[in-house]
């Protein structure tokens, strides 16, 4: 099984953070490539696609844990065009000792390669990472 797990110091509280991240299908409201989060099974599951490019790419989870207090959530994916299956992915807002203005933000996942090598479906996952924590950051710079 292949992981990775990219973090991200962001300009805003913890609280504030998991505000805008805790809820399970807010993707849209920081998440610039995720303009619609289609709520399913009672909201345990996230139908993930553009409306304005009818036939694209979709992408469907469902949330397995949710932890307010801890401020963390895991999900896994259960239709994607992703190199992977057995996917299951956490996002979690830490605090950063003696600091109240910023959040260390984590976003890991551990996935077994389908039809890619490892470091294929590992670098498919840092960049969705790494660009999400960026728009991130744009986001509460702009707040």
């Amino acid at each position: 099984m292949a992981s990775t797990t990219i973090s991200r110091t962001v300009p805003a509280s913890p609280d504030k953070v998991w505000a805008l991240i805790g809820g399970f299908h807010a993707l849209p409201d920081w998440l610039p490539y995720v303009p619609q989060s289609t709520v399913l099974d009672g909201g345990r599951v996230r139908r993930l696609e553009d409306p304005e490019n009818p036939g694209g790419i979709v992408i469907v989870e469902r949330l397995v844990s949710f932890n307010d207090a801890e401020r963390q959530l895991s999900y896994v994916i259960v239709e994607s065009p992703f190199p992977v299956d057995d996917y299951i992915a956490t996002l979690r807002v830490h605090s950063v000792p003696g600091r109240d203005d910023v959040a260390e933000v984590q976003w890991s996942g551990r996935f077994n390669p389908l039809n890619a090598t490892e470091e294929e479906a590992i670098d498919v996952f840092n960049k969705i990472y790494s660009d999400g924590l960026e728009a991130l950051h744009e986001t509460l710079l702009a707040a």
